[in-house]
């Protein structure tokens, strides 16, 4: 699938994205450092435009025939560390939207803080989408139960054109863990420290935390501890053994690369990286994308449907539920295709905790839905 990376920052989103497979074209950025970063990354183009000229902006994205348009439009003013007043940056929000409607790009996905989802922009732009015809899933994924060592809550609305809303809540929850990832679980004892310290937003918070722990949301600021710091409760050790992460390492937490390249002065590169999509959350929202593309491949044979309506009388909707149920059954096996033998693939599900926590009556519609699946392609 050919990405376009709109509000593209340095690049996580795109890494994320390129790591799943998908070829990245075009990407759009204002801010030079980060551009700059970007540039340093990536072998495709990016672009300085402003994405408000939004008649200019469609006709370059246009042009890259995108089969799916990402983006993260600057999220400070729904951000609770922001004011929370929307003003006009806000609409950049729905500028994506209409750059999004206009483009032709079958798929979407919009990244933004959790703030964004009950705001003006965005009820503005969702509207403008779903008239357009794109059925939405929107989602809060926590960073630290993806693949990364960091508690961070961010919104994802993911968008298809001819879907239902909520088509890829299923496809999003795969591989997420039970518990939280600590940065020793990710990363062992690459940072030689048993305790860090990260500046608190007010005096009433700890400051210092453990790496047999989740980080706290990467900020942009990255202080040294204060000679004055006064002990909190909750620390997870003393502050005369903690230091500050590096730039570097707090590029790690935020799961790029060792050899991701980084440019620009200190505050700039603490700013870019604190912006960024976690590069695991960002492949793991683009791995749920495929997989779903990839069974909407692999079930919307017409054959299917025909056979289903002529030879069972079943209705559109009963047609579309049996598919429905092969899908799901698909899912739940992690795989994309449903052994032929139908009592292999039911073997294969009742061995998975994710099947056996169904209602018996999800079970039955499933397992018939496989026979029918089955019977089809002995005919």
């Amino acid at each position: 699938m050919r990405v376009v990376d709109l509000f593209a920052g340095c690049g996580g989103l795109s890494k994320g994205f390129e790591q799943a497979g998908f070829e990245l074209t075009l990407a759009v950025e204002q801010w030079e450092a980060a551009r700059t970063t970007y540039s340093n990354n990536f072998h495709h183009p990016v672009s300085n435009m402003d994405l408000s000229e939004v008649i200019d902006a469609t006709k370059l994205i246009r042009a890259q025939r995108p089969d799916l348009i990402i983006g993260g439009p600057p999220c400070q003013e729904f951000s609770v560390a922001g004011s929370r007043v929307e003003g006009p940056r806000a609409q950049l929000t729905v500028s994506f939207s209409e750059i999004v409607r206009d483009s032709g790009s079958k798929w979407f996905m919009l990244e933004n803080v959790q703030g964004i989802r009950n705001s003006d922009a965005w009820i503005a732009g969702k509207s403008l989408l779903e008239e357009a015809g794109y059925g939405i899933t929107e989602c809060v994924l926590n960073a630290a139960y993806f693949g990364v060592p960091q508690n961070r809550k961010r919104f994802f609305a993911i968008g298809c054109l001819g879907e239902k809303n909520d088509f890829l809540l299923d496809q999003l929850e795969v591989g997420a863990t039970d518990n939280p990832l600590s940065i020793r679980d990710f990363l062992g004892d690459e940072f030689g420290i048993e305790f860090y310290y990260r500046h608190p937003r007010n005096w009433g918070r700890r400051g210092i935390f453990s790496i047999d722990e989740p980080s706290p949301t990467i900020r942009s600021t990255n202080r040294s501890v204060s000679p004055g710091y006064t002990p909190h409760p909750d620390d997870a050790g003393p502050s005369t053994n903690a230091r500050r992460l590096s730039t570097a390492e707090r590029a790690r937490v935020q799961s790029f690369s060792r050899d991701f390249k980084f440019s620009g002065s200190m505050t700039d590169q603490n700013t870019m990286i604190a912006n960024a999509v976690p590069v695991l959350l960002a492949q793991h929202v683009a791995s749920a994308i495929a997989r779903y593309e990839e069974e909407r491949l692999m079930f919307s044979d017409p054959h299917f449907r025909q056979w289903l309506a002529h030879t069972h009388e079943y209705t559109p909707k009963t047609v579309s539920n049996v598919i429905s149920r092969v899908k799901r059954a698909s899912r739940i096996l992690h795989a994309n295709f449903i052994p032929p033998d139908p009592l292999d693939a039911i073997n294969a599900l009742e061995r998975r905790k994710e099947f056996i926590d169904l209602s018996s009556s999800v079970r039955s519609q499933i397992k018939k839905a496989i026979k029918l699946h089955a019977e089809f392609h002995r005919r």
